[in-house]
């Protein structure tokens, strides 16, 4: 029977076992469980002696896998079955999202910064990395690292060196995600940062981004994004991993129950988990109230359950609290191959052309906010946006202008728009 140690740094959080039919059944590890400090690895894994069956296992645990085509690239890179959740998780689970780490047994978690260096990429090596990303994602392929990011986009955890990109040595916690730009999408860099920086500006927390251009030669350039990750933190002077899991893990829900016409979390069960599981719920319904305005005037209608995270503590100090924003796109330039109803209704509606204020009515019945604060964060934040959208575009001057302005144009009608579905 093959087993998993499952790590938080350098203490056994618990183990996941192949079970016959080759699912994972997770137990936590009997220190852990006597540590008053410790946490739950997942609000749907609560600390407790028994077993976790598999069902209830793999939500959490395949919750930290690629989606889509990305996990079939995966898959085949490594000779597994897409399927095989725990097979994926022995290849890749050395690095994944939060504090945690999925090593076999007989392999101890190690800073991997004992010997090796990680050494910045030359533009060379960088340009390639890019352009294999679509059929090698998350690095695979090379035998040292095993790393894996959720989601469907193809990308790369990587660390910066001197502010310069290197791939990472085994063990060593990453500090960064690559995104390249996607062929099916044209601007899809530069939506990703505008929307990003757009949402900082009119005073959301996001995690920081950058979007740089890579010129080789007379060669296309090439548009990526930096993402900072916000599970990493700087402690006396290494990275420490920082723990995370999604609303959907949070629930118990699979990554295939991430949109609310799937099965998947609306509104009401998001300001459910805020209000049981945030040690600041006040403070975080606030926040998730302002993205969810956000996300309505940006057009981004996949705003879905694995887009809103929560951030825990290091182990004994303080308590979860809702994670900053990331994945923010408007999706409104890509109409014609992504549906634009929301992936979280408004009351009753899918779209921002159904928003009346019955349907605010409808929807602050369900998640408790006045209708009043509600009015006056929407007013609010429709305001803010239609002022900085094109100035925030034009800070981008390295980058599409053209596409860069229609987007801007784009959210300051939707931005209106907004507004207006209130009564003068």
């Amino acid at each position: 029977m093959k087993r998993l140690i499952v790590w938080w740094e350098a203490r056994k959080v618990g183990t996941l076992t192949r079970t016959q039919g080759g699912l994972g059944q997770f137990l936590y590890d009997p220190a852990w469980l006597e540590d008053p400090l410790t946490p739950s690895l997942s609000i749907a894994l609560p600390k407790g002696p028994d077993v976790f069956p598999a069902r209830k296992s793999l939500t959490y645990f395949n919750g930290l896998l690629p989606e889509g085509a990305t996990r079939r690239a995966v898959a085949n890179q490594v000779g597994v079955s897409e399927a095989n959740t725990y097979g994926l998780l022995e290849r890749l689970g050395g690095e994944v999202a939060g504090a945690i780490q999925l090593l076999p047994e007989g392999i101890e978690p190690s800073s991997g910064l004992a010997g090796d260096q990680p050494i910045p990429l030359d533009d060379g090596d960088l340009l390639r990395l890019i352009d294999e990303l679509p059929f090698r994602p998350l690095l695979v392929g090379d035998q040292r690292l095993r790393l894996s990011l959720a989601g469907a986009q193809a990308k790369a955890a990587v660390v910066m060196v001197g502010g310069r990109i290197a791939k990472p040595v085994p063990g060593q916690p990453t500090t960064h995600i690559l995104k390249p730009a996607v062929s099916r999408f044209a601007g899809l860099v530069e939506n990703e940062a505008f929307c990003m920086k757009l949402a900082k500006a009119v005073g959301l927390r996001v995690a920081p981004v950058e979007a740089r251009v890579l010129q080789v030669g007379a060669l296309e350039p090439r548009t990526f994004l930096l993402v900072e990750r916000y599970d990493r933190a700087m402690a006396g002077g290494r990275i420490e991993r920082l723990h995370q899991e999604d609303f959907c893990q949070s629930l118990g829900l699979d990554a295939n129950r991430k949109y609310q016409a799937e099965g998947g979390p609306g509104f009401k069960e998001c300001f459910e988990l805020v209000d049981r599981h945030s040690a600041e719920p006040a403070l975080d319904r606030i926040q998730f109230l302002d993205a969810i305005v956000f996300n309505i005037i940006a057009g981004n209608s996949d705003a879905h359950g694995k887009n809103f995270s929560f951030l825990h503590p290091r182990v004994g100090r303080g308590g979860l609290r809702l994670a900053p924003l990331y994945d923010l796109v408007s999706t409104a330039p890509y109409s014609g191959e992504i549906d634009q109803r929301f992936a979280m209704k408004v009351g009753r509606a899918g779209t921002l052309e159904e928003v009346t204020p019955k349907e605010w009515l409808r929807m602050v019945e369900q998640v408790g906010v006045a209708m009043p604060y509600l009015r006056k964060r929407v007013l609010a934040l429709a305001e803010s946006v239609a002022a900085m959208a094109h100035p925030v575009a034009a800070e981008l001057s390295h980058l599409d202008q053209a596409f860069l302005r229609d987007l801007a144009m784009t959210l300051v009608k939707r931005a209106r728009k907004c507004a207006g579905t209130f009564p003068p």
